[in-house]
């Protein structure tokens, strides 16, 4: 078997075996700010990464740093959320080792029954007193969708404390 049908072999079981494995599905509606033409449609950038990318869907750049912020980014999108499930807002690494830009609420929740456009609450943790700047389509979060099982909530007067941590808490473990 030639190396080229081998690769190809390998990419068809690797899309057959992602597709086995989704389980769920997300709804987006692409609003009138968002450029889909330029942008394309969301999607996961690798095939095994957790979460997708969500763009500033802003007309002109937007300047933030530690004075300004926070600022809360239109994404252009809204979600359709499965029930059972959320979508959390988390920071982009690269922006936030680079430049110090992070999502404030991180990680931020969006639940099943929310239906307006997506904001992103954007900070500076000032790497410089140079304001960061936002461009139209940048790539300023992402979106991990997550499981969240309902939860019964139930009155107990006295918690068990049988753990062997007890009442430790902050740095309890060490550095």
């Amino acid at each position: 078997m030639k190396e080229t049908t081998i690769n190809q072999t390998l990419k068809t079981f690797e899309l057959e075996l992602t597709a086995a494995h989704v389980e769920c599905m997300l709804g987006i509606e692409y609003l009138d700010n968002y450029n889909l033409a330029e942008w394309g449609e969301l999607r996961y950038a690798k095939l095994n990464d957790s979460g997708f990318d969500l763009r500033a869907a802003i007309d002109k750049s937007i300047y933030l740093n530690y004075v300004n912020g926070p600022i809360i980014i239109p994404s252009g999108v809204k979600f359709q959320i499965p029930s059972g499930y959320e979508v959390q807002i988390r920071s982009r690494s690269g922006l936030a080792a680079k430049h110090g830009i992070v999502v404030t609420n991180a990680t931020g929740t969006i639940d099943q029954g929310y239906k307006a456009e997506i904001g992103i609450i954007l900070n500076s943790i000032g790497h410089s007193n140079e304001p960061f700047t936002i461009k139209p389509g940048m790539k300023i979060a992402q979106a991990v969708v997550a499981y969240v099982p309902r939860t019964e909530l139930f009155r107990v007067y006295g918690v068990n404390m049988n753990s062997d941590r007890g009442l430790d808490g902050f740095g309890s473990t060490g550095l």
